[in-house]
């Protein structure tokens, strides 16, 4: 009656095994997935902020060379803007523009 008991090999997980395994990997999701999203809008609202200022920084330079300000980041071409201008990372309806009074670049 020993002998059969040595022999007996465990084939697979017990219900209970898979149960604990699967509440750690949804405390781990928990934990995560909120930090995700929030790093995600936070590098959004960053890129937009420097997006802002190498456009502020191109039109001052093209200030400083012609010595009249652009009526549109269209006029800075690929001089002042290698990549062109790039699109507003926080929201995909906004677009990038010089402002006429400040000539400072808002995104509406």
């Amino acid at each position: 009656m020993y002998q059969a008991k040595v022999n007996r090999q465990r084939r697979g997980f017990s219900l209970l095994e898979l149960l604990a395994v699967v509440v750690i990997l949804g405390i781990i999701a928990a934990i995560v997935v909120p930090r995700v999203s929030t790093s995600s809008t936070l590098a959004k609202q960053r890129v937009h902020e420097h997006n802002i200022a190498t456009l502020n920084s191109a039109v001052e330079r093209y200030f400083v060379t012609t010595g009249s300000w652009p009526s549109a980041l269209t006029d800075l071409g690929t001089d002042y803007l290698p990549d062109g201008v790039p699109a507003v990372p926080t929201d995909n309806t906004l677009t990038y523009s010089v402002d006429g009074t400040t000539h400072r670049v808002v995104a509406n």
